[in-house]
């Protein structure tokens, strides 16, 4: 699919959210782009048939342009159509995990835009399974690239009022679908290496896909989002610490050792109530580094490192 250029821009409609699926068609058509809700986090969304809409999203979050972008789509046939081998092992992790928050890398499809694939020969794809996102995949008829929807290296949004508040009128359209279930963004698994290296962790944990196959580790240069040593970073600095070397009791804490999946769902709340409230330096009780304890002690090591 080669993108067309279009129109669109800040501006073209009034800022504002809820939950109207042809509004955001309409305005992905055009090249606009929208906040999406997904069950992990909001994601900035232009359809990969616009150039606009693409050229869009980078500019808005300052992202680079060789960071690739995750190509949602609404099932496993219109994955396909995004690649030019679909692995069998993509088809296992496919079948197991779709709908749901596991992007899957491999080879790309000549007509999959540069832009999305970062220059590389491969394509990161998802099927998401939010409600309305999934109508909205529906009724356009066209994958949407959606990089979480803020600032890029920031701390990533759950909600719409978080998109509003970090993108104001560069966002065209926030499609409102409530708080993020899952709170993290979704686990990456590069399918085409043997064994598949999982780049980023995520709610489909290390234990889950070990169930279904062998996987290993990231190795090599980035090459899907999340990959870089900083990322997803509040204000406030964090003092990340194991549950046995309690530095300060005079410190902020945030404690995610009892209830891993919950701590998950507000984290990203959590760190943006520290910058609300103007903390410059709080501490953060790591989980065990197994299930999703694994992701948000990979989320809170990004947002930690170079301070």
């Amino acid at each position: 699919m080669t993108p067309t250029p279009d129109s669109g821009g800040p501006g073209s409609v009034e800022l504002r959210s809820g939950d109207d699926i042809e509004r955001a068609v309409t305005i992905l058509r055009r090249g606009g782009i929208v906040g999406v809700p997904t069950e992990t986090v909001y994601g900035l969304g232009a359809s990969l048939e616009s150039s606009t809409g693409l050229a869009r999203v980078f500019a808005t979050k300052g992202r680079p342009v060789d960071h690739p972008l995750i190509a949602h789509v609404s099932d496993v046939a219109a994955a396909r159509r995004l690649s030019s081998d679909w692995p069998e092992v993509a088809d296992l992790l496919a079948r197991t995990f779709w709908p749901g928050p596991l992007t899957l890398v491999v080879p790309a499809a000549d007509d999959v835009p540069t832009t999305v694939t970062g220059g590389r020969s491969t394509v990161a794809v998802r099927v998401p399974s939010h409600p309305l996102f999934r109508g909205l995949l529906a009724a356009l008829g066209a994958p949407v690239a959606a990089p979480s929807a803020n600032r890029f290296g920031e701390v990533s949004p759950t909600s719409a009022e978080h998109v509003l508040r970090d993108l104001g009128d560069d966002v065209d359209y926030v499609l409102d679908g409530g708080p993020s279930e899952i709170g993290l963004e979704s686990t990456i698994v590069d399918c085409t290496c043997s064994p598949p290296q999982i780049l980023r962790p995520g709610a489909v944990t290390n234990e889950m896909l070990e169930e279904v196959l062998t996987t290993a580790g990231p190795s090599g240069p980035a090459r899907a989002p999340g990959m870089l040593d900083r990322h997803y970073a509040p204000r406030c600095r964090l003092v990340l610490v194991e549950a046995n070397d309690l530095r300060s009791a005079n410190l902020p804490t945030l404690d995610a050792r009892n209830d891993p999946e919950s701590f998950a769902h507000r984290l990203y709340d959590e760190l943006r109530r520290l910058d609300d409230q103007g903390v410059e330096v709080a501490q953060v009780i790591l989980p065990a580094n197994t299930g999703i304890g694994r992701a948000i002690r990979d989320r809170l090591g990004k947002a930690a490192a170079g301070r």
